[in-house]
């Protein structure tokens, strides 16, 4: 000890200017640190003599937060959509004792926070709340509290959680951060049903919300339209499971898909619901709608006979046949080998007034919605001359939501009876006389004329035939219009299916968006290559988990 004492005895004498600068900054040092000490103490004493009944209130106040959603069910009790507890994040300003701190060890947990806009929030300490993130993860909430920062605290508020994850997305919709309905079903809670505005975490006493889809056959719809997305390489796909009598959707897809607990995709624009939020020019399967108008109106039956040998002209403009068939076809024959002039022709021989009150009775010509929101309305010409009436008799020149075109269609083959899509598995307005738009005849003849595409080897739609199913359908391909013009290289190929064709109960419609020719389709873009066997292969899955039983004589052969 003595030896330590001399020498620094030693030292200091040999350097008594470094000696005398440490003092001074010691007592610089030791100065802060007790002035520091001062402050702290202090505040926490004002803090404990006068705002501590203020501070307890404003963690504790009861402040409206959240809203509480029933749950969503699918049309066999499986949950779609549920609230949950989660922590959210908020402070009290008055009691911040280093904004920069708070700022800073928050930004190391939560990495997208906006350290400006918190820095400028917590310096007003008349504040006594500011938010600073909702919906915390547990995790990051332990985190967070972990760092021990004097002014934050958490409430407990619901979040909405989706358990099938992106599952019918688009149905499904989207809250805001106050787990209020933003869009899709979650919307319609809100609007019809009824949510309850809750100061926490309180679960709203509200009855499940059941919906019409089955979330089975809906993933089986979303799956198969992926491996469509691959296989034809197209930019993007759409399908739809419809129930032809009630007017309930089993399924319906769009992809990309979105995820409902993301509201932020929805904004993105190749994310577009494509079965209600695009219309659409859909080529030869319109030629449905145009086949029987001729058949209910008496224009022409089955049998009629028309000479399509020569091109249809309208002005400038000439139609003609993909594959002429070089001979009169009957309209079963126009329908089955889709002719292009044997459509115009129907039209033009049942004439503009007609035509559109036909379309009118089916609902295509006006907006419709379901409980997912509007469906987009329908691109009406603001004339019916000739060279409309060709076109729209084809599936060009009138552009249609898939959602609307398929009720339409799903209306001409129930018995003749408008088809109101619904999103909800129960309607009071359902047991309401449905009203007729087609007569029953006209209904058996199309059912008939879908089977029989089907059927027919050289029919368009033989590759979605299902043995036991009695697949029936009409094919579409349509040249998409882009900035005024039809882009050839871009097509929208379609079917439009039903089964069991006997008794139809379900009609499937599926559209792939810019399908690319491949080996498979010997580089060949047509729905007869691609949505037909597409619309094949869901069937072949649906059908049993929709309880509809194969014909036994016709599996067995």
């Amino acid at each position: 000890m003595r030896n330590r004492s001399r020498n620094a005895s030693r030292s200091a004498l040999r350097t008594p200017g470094l000696v005398l600068r440490s003092r001074a900054a010691n007592a610089v040092l030791f100065g802060a640190v007790l002035a520091l000490f001062g402050a702290v103490g202090g505040r926490l004493v004002y803090l404990g003599t006068h705002t501590v009944p203020q501070v307890t209130l404003a963690m504790s106040e009861a402040v409206p937060t959240s809203f509480a959603r029933p749950d969503i069910i699918d049309r066999g009790g499986r949950l779609l959509a549920t609230d949950v507890e989660v922590p959210s994040l908020f402070a009290d300003p008055a009691i911040v004792l280093d904004r920069d701190e708070v700022v800073e060890k928050l930004a190391s947990v939560i990495p997208d926070l906006d350290q400006a806009e918190l820095r400028r929030a917590l310096a007003d300490k008349t504040r006594r709340f500011v938010w600073i993130r909702r919906g915390l993860s547990p995790k990051v909430a332990q985190r967070i509290h972990d760092l021990g920062l004097p002014g934050l605290a958490f409430r407990k508020e619901l979040r909405r959680a989706y358990p099938a994850g992106e599952l019918a997305g688009h149905v499904l919709g989207a809250v805001n951060v106050d787990n209020k309905g933003v869009a899709g079903i979650e919307k319609h809670i809100d609007d019809v049903i009824g949510v309850d505005a809750v100061h926490g975490a309180e679960l709203s006493a509200r009855a499940p919300v059941r919906l019409s889809l089955d979330i089975g056959v809906q993933h089986t719809l979303e799956d198969e339209l992926e491996t469509a997305v691959r296989r034809y390489h197209t930019a993007g796909a759409a399908g739809i499971v419809l129930d032809i009598r009630s007017g309930e959707v089993v399924a319906s897809a769009s992809l990309p898909r979105i995820d409902p607990s993301r509201p932020a995709m929805g904004n993105d624009p190749t994310r577009l619901d494509k079965v209600s939020g695009g219309t659409y020019e859909l080529g030869s399967v319109f030629k449905t709608i145009t086949v029987a108008m001729a058949l209910d109106e008496g224009t022409a039956t089955t049998a009629t006979v028309l000479d399509v040998r020569e091109p249809l002209t309208a002005g400038r403009f000439t139609i003609t046949d993909f594959h002429p068939a070089g001979r009169p076809l009957s309209v079963s024959e126009i329908f089955t080998l889709s002719s292009n002039v044997g459509s115009g022709m129907l039209a033009l021989e049942a004439g503009p007034e007609k035509f559109r009150n036909f379309m009118q009775r089916l609902r295509l010509l006006d907006p419709i919605h379901t409980e997912a929101g509007l469906v987009s309305a329908p691109q009406v010409p603001a004339r019916f001359d000739r060279i409309e009436l060709i076109t729209m008799s084809y599936g060009h020149g009138l552009a249609v939501a898939p959602m609307q075109f398929a009720a339409a269609a799903a209306s001409l083959l129930n018995g003749g009876t408008l088809v109101k899509p619904t999103f909800l598995r129960y309607r009071p307005e359902a047991a309401a006389k449905p009203l007729q738009v087609a007569n029953n005849l006209t209904s058996r003849e199309m059912a008939r004329l879908f089977r029989l595409n089907v059927l027919d080897p050289n029919g368009t739609g033989k590759r979605a035939d299902v043995q036991g199913y009695r697949v029936g359908g009409k094919t579409g391909t349509a040249d998409r219009a882009e900035g005024g013009r039809y882009e050839e290289k871009t097509v929208i190929s379609s079917f439009l299916g039903a089964f069991p064709m006997d008794a139809p109960q379900y009609l499937t419609f599926v559209l792939l968006f810019e399908p690319k020719g491949t080996v498979e389709t010997g580089g060949q873009r047509t729905a007869s290559l691609n949505a037909a066997p597409v619309t094949g292969r869901i069937i072949r899955r649906i059908a049993p988990q929709l309880s509809v039983a194969p014909l036994l004589a016709e599996v067995t052969q």
